[in-house]
């Protein structure tokens, strides 16, 4: 089983990036849970998600130890990085999370920027899907592949699809960033 939270201010798609690993986990034939938590403003309130996945049942989908965080500003990251257990990961958004990230030394931290990788390949709306493409990477449980076609199917879902090209483009840019 696989823990991650995804953690940021309204606004900076930590929601989306988060379904985006489950849609994952489901279209590779795995069990997901999304549990959402944002404050009483949606662009600039606080915003996580608790995304759980694996082979078995998911019992409690609510956060426990998580394996995983991404933080995407200063403030998720100081609230969530002593949740993470030991030997996990924690990837932060450096364009947005300027203290000393080095605070624990039994995880693994990734700096990422984001936003400026986003701006680099003309998707300023993508740093999300950047972030996202970077855990499916780090996690190790999903090819690119597999991360693209479940992105995918889930923007196709919404609706969206005439954003595909842009969201492969930007997945593909995370995914080998780290």
């Amino acid at each position: 089983m696989r823990e991650i939270i995804y953690a940021g201010f309204g606004g900076q798609g930590v929601l989306t990036s988060g379904l985006i690993m489950s849609q994952v986990a489901v279209f590779k034939g795995q069990n997901a849970t999304w549990i959402p938590s944002y404050g009483s403003a949606m662009r600039g309130g606080t915003a996580n998600c608790t995304v759980k996945y694996g082979e078995d049942t998911i019992y409690n989908p609510a956060q426990e130890e998580p394996d995983v965080l991404l933080a995407m500003n200063g403030p998720s990251f100081q609230m969530f990085y002593p949740m993470v257990k030991p030997g996990g990961i924690i990837v932060v958004n450096s364009d947005m999370v300027d203290c000393d990230v080095n605070v624990r030394d039994d995880v693994n931290v990734y700096k990422l920027a984001c936003s400026t990788l986003a701006k680099e390949i003309k998707q300023p709306r993508g740093a999300n899907v950047i972030a996202a493409a970077a855990i499916i990477k780090l996690a190790g449980d999903f090819s690119m592949e597999d991360g693209i076609q479940g992105m995918n199917d889930m923007f196709r879902k919404k609706g969206k699809e005439k954003f595909e090209a842009g969201n492969m483009k930007a997945f593909e840019c995370g995914y080998n960033a780290v």
